[in-house]
């Protein structure tokens, strides 16, 4: 029965504040035209039987709920009812006979009268429970305590019978004090409950018979009881002994020509259609294939081609078989791995006949080596970021014992001269390995492995193609110190790189792949001892590498410029911009022409070079030409584009090895510009040609959302986070550059060791590339047990009582929902403003990267807190952390 009791108090102090105060004050918070009202702050001490129905009552009624209890044993209970627990900073367990509470000491009483009378400054409503058996009850808030509560708030004391837990309590008497406060002292809280019911229930009947008469006439002693009133006459059921139940049907509308129902049309759902369409693909592709088999001028090409379209398939499957997390580890291994462009500079020093080929040949070994070394240990970095400290000890350097055994073999082997098909199996094992990277990224538990494979996968093919090329001692010399030259520029740009700076540097570590695909093919044509007499494939695999490799350069080199912030961001929109590039395309499709045709040395030379700049001009005016909102696309683009540049290296050279992990480089950038896209519901094509708008972006005027944002400060977000039970944060790039993560992460970990859910909720292209907002999480040591996908999380905002957003716009825009003519439109985006509170942290209210206003900055259940994302997270962590009392 107690908690009956309970909820007939606290509707009572409701009752009392809706009439005695010019301050309205509800249990649960009210959104009103008006503004805001927060709900009801009840504290509840002593968590006994009844204490904890209290909690629930409160709870239930939406108030928010603090309790203190000397027995730390309560706390569990206390939290599982959706309550806070507080605690003194003094360590003493309060536990007695019998599960009551014992006497504490005066240390203890001192330092829980300085927390309760804090609390007191804050809460609305006070109920006191506490007792101690064959004791006078304890008395925990003072005369002075109460002095510090605000104007109409309550003191509910259950202890009053034993003389009170309030100072102010007396026995079976209400009493108001000087400043305000209401002092609730009953003892006989059972005897009332029969009486407040038979009042509610008399009220009840005598406002339905007023509403039925005397209200309705306004004449005294005059009683009618209107007909036309539908409330009364749906209740009337027997009048002067004449039945009247049921009350008629009020009478239908009067239709208007525009309410005729119009027919609506059956959509005929045709199933066959993509059965169709598969059948077409499989159609097209196995004729493709065949007819590649039809045109194959040789065995060597047939025998590359199986390799590369076997490579093809197993790049996709791994490729997207690797965790969101982890996609930005995955762009740095890719990064890496397609620095075995470093072959085809070792076969121009091993076999060169001039100055120019050596030059090219040292031009691309060395910048190759740059993006091995600099991209393996940026892979290093951010695995590293994502160890928790208590995951269990890993030996992965163990690996190293394999490793320099198949390296001891395969040299013992290929110079005994004993196994001329020594170097073939060993170039196999390393494409293997590097599959292996990437397949390892599969999971956090084996990424690290992934890391071990993809290096030792580079360095047996770096071994086995020395072997093949058997170069002199000069040779050797000079392909070991150009590739120590490239190393160590690698290991100081790696080691210097952090990550909010990852998507420049990918973008610069592609331009050095493109410029070294470019310089071998060159190199490699100007090498052969009779152009004239290079069949068609070797022509076409030069030419294509050229101009990828070209294309790669300038691209990235844009890209490196806008990321970095030195060049605008703002998409470059010259006249006739199509023309141009048609221009350039043709002009770049006419060089390939003469080439294909095997002209004298000259000639070819020069159509290659009109080639190289056609195309590398092509590559600079693309990508300039796209916005700063599409360069994580961008990014991943050329990261396709840096693999099949090393794929057409694998066909000039007959390199397998080349082929194949140029076909998964290919692939890992093709499938992540895919997620990319999807991510954003934009078409590639009109992504590479600088198109605008989304795939559903209509063709009318975007919507103007008109209201005013609401502005809250630290204090305010604080008490939000501190009273809430679930919190999901949003991080966008804002954070990053801001570099708040780290007292982010000391205000989540405070929060979850009160027993709050924290998660975070990561958009696929929240960042500059894909995951990096994930590893600039994992640097800071957030878990990444708690960091979920857009997909993950999505359904469950509903159920979040405050989201936080920092330095994010895009990503949450409700536009691209709400507005098909927005250019976000269709865009899959986290509906944060389905959650209870949405605090959005910003520095001003501009519109995001896409250029696009936000309409959930003036919802109704949005504040704005402005200012620099570190430093605001920074209060926010000091804040929560001076609540908690730490």
């Amino acid at each position: 029965m107690m908690r009956y009791h309970l909820r007939r108090i606290l509707a009572d102090i409701g009752l009392f504040w809706r009439h005695q105060m010019s301050l309205v004050v509800f249990f649960a918070g009210q959104m009103t035209a008006a503004g805001k009202v927060p709900p009801a702050k009840v504290l509840v001490i002593g968590t006994g039987v009844a204490g904890l129905a209290a909690v629930q009552t409160a709870k239930n009624m939406g108030a928010v709920v603090r309790a203190f209890d000397v027995r730390p044993v309560t706390k569990e209970q206390v939290e599982a009812m959706g309550g806070q627990f507080l605690e003194v900073d003094f360590e003493e367990d309060g536990s007695g006979a019998g599960g009551y509470a014992k006497e504490m000491s005066a240390e203890w009483h001192a330092a829980a009268a300085e927390m309760l009378s804090k609390q007191c400054e804050e809460v609305d409503i006070i109920i006191t429970t506490a007792l101690i058996p064959g004791r006078t009850a304890p008395v925990m808030i003072t005369k002075e305590m109460v002095a510090k509560m605000k104007s109409g708030s309550v003191t509910v004391d259950l202890a009053a019978e034993n003389g009170g837990n309030v100072e102010t309590t007396v026995a079976d008497q209400k009493i108001v004090t000087d400043n305000g406060v209401t002092c609730l002292g009953y003892t006989d809280l059972p005897s009332r409950l029969p009486t407040t019911s038979s009042s509610l229930y008399a009220n009840n009947i005598s406002k339905f018979l007023l509403s039925t008469g005397p209200q309705t006439t306004k004449e005294a002693g005059y009683y009618f009881i209107d007909h036309e009133d539908e409330a009364v006459r749906g209740m009337l059921v027997l009048e002067e002994g004449k039945m009247m139940f049921p009350a008629p049907l009020p009478p239908a509308p009067p239709s208007t020509p525009g309410d005729e129902k119009k027919e609506v049309e059956e959509i005929a759902i045709d199933y066959r259609a993509p059965f169709v369409d598969g059948a077409k693909s499989v159609g097209y592709a196995s004729t493709a294939i065949l007819a590649m088999g039809a045109c194959a001028p040789n065995p060597a090409f047939s025998s590359m081609f199986t390799t590369f379209a076997l490579s093809n398939v197993i790049g996709v499957q791994v490729v997207l078989g690797v965790s969101h997390a982890l996609h930005s580890p995955l762009m740095a291994v890719t990064n890496a791995i397609s620095g075995t462009t470093a072959l085809g500079g070792m076969h121009l020093l091993a076999h060169s006949n001039s100055a120019a080929t050596t030059l090219l040949g040292a031009l691309a070994t060395s910048l190759s080596t740059v993006n091995i070394v600099g991209g393996f240990i940026v892979t290093t970095k951010m695995l590293d970021m994502f160890k928790r400290p208590d995951d269990p000890p890993e030996y992965y350097h163990l690996y190293g014992i394999p490793a320099a055994t198949t390296l001891a073999l395969y040299t013992a082997g290929a110079a005994s001269g004993k196994f001329p098909e020594i170097h073939a199996s060993s170039a196999t094992l390393a494409s293997l390995l590097c599959i292996g990277g990437i397949g390892g990224l599969a999971s956090q538990s084996t990424a690290r492995l992934g890391a071990v494979s993809g290096q030792t996968g580079v360095a047996l093919g770096v071994a086995s193609t020395l072997g093949h090329l058997n170069p002199s001692m000069g040779a050797t010399a000079a392909i070991a110190g150009w590739m120590g030259l490239g190393g160590l520029a690698g290991h100081y740009i790696g080691n210097r790189v952090e990550p909010t700076s990852l998507p420049q540097t990918v973008a610069a570590f592609h331009s050095l792949v493109g410029l070294a695909a470019s310089s071998a093919a060159i190199g490699d044509y100007i090498n052969a001892p009779d152009a004239t007499q290079l069949d068609s494939v070797h022509l076409a695999s030069v030419y294509l590498a050229t101009v990828i490799g070209s294309v790669t350069f300038t691209g990235s080199l844009v890209a490196f410029g806008k990321l970095d912030g030195r060049l605008d961001s703002a998409p470059l929109q010259l006249q006739g911009r199509d023309q141009i590039n048609m221009g350039l395309g043709a002009a770049t499709l006419g060089a390939g022409a003469v080439v294909m045709g095997a002209p004298e040395l000259g000639t070819g030379l020069a159509a290659l070079g009109g080639a190289l700049g056609t195309s590398g001009v092509l590559g600079w005016h693309m990508t300039a030409s796209i916005g700063g909102a599409d360069m994580p696309v961008v990014i991943t683009v050329l990261n396709s584009y840096s693999g099949w540049a090393l794929c057409a290296e694998g066909f000039m050279l007959d390199m397998p090895i080349l082929t194949t992990v140029g076909a998964l480089i290919g692939c890992s950038g093709a499938a992540l510009t895919k997620i990319m896209c999807d991510a954003m519901n934009r078409d590639i094509v009109s992504v590479i040609l600088g198109g605008f708008g989304t795939k559903a972006t209509g063709t009318g005027e975007a919507m103007e959302f008109s209201g005013e944002a609401t502005m809250t400060n630290v204090d305010d977000t604080v008490k939000l986070l501190t009273e809430a039970e679930k919190i999901i944060i949003v991080p966008g790039y804002g954070l990053a550059v801001a570099k708040g993560q780290y007292p982010l992460k000391d205000m989540v970990e405070m929060l979850m060791q009160k027993g709050k859910t924290v998660r975070f909720a990561i958009h696929p292209v929240a960042g500059r590339m894909p995951g990096q907002l994930n590893v600039l999480l994992a640097e800071a040591g957030v878990p990444y047990d708690i960091v979920e996908e857009m997909e993950e999380i999505n359904d469950d905002f509903p159920e979040t009582d405050v989201v936080l957003v920092i330095g994010a716009n895009d990503t949450v825009n409700s536009a691209a929902e709400d507005d098909p003519n927005s250019q976000i439109a269709g865009m899959p985006v986290l509906r944060v403003w389905n959650a209870k509170q949405v605090i959005v942290m910003k520095r001003s209210l501009a519109a995001g990267y896409a250029g696009v206003d936000n309409p959930v900055f003036i919802k109704d259940n949005t504040d704005m807190l402005l200012g620099d994302a570190k430093a605001t997270c920074e209060e926010l962590a000091s804040g929560v952390k001076e609540f908690y009392g730490k």
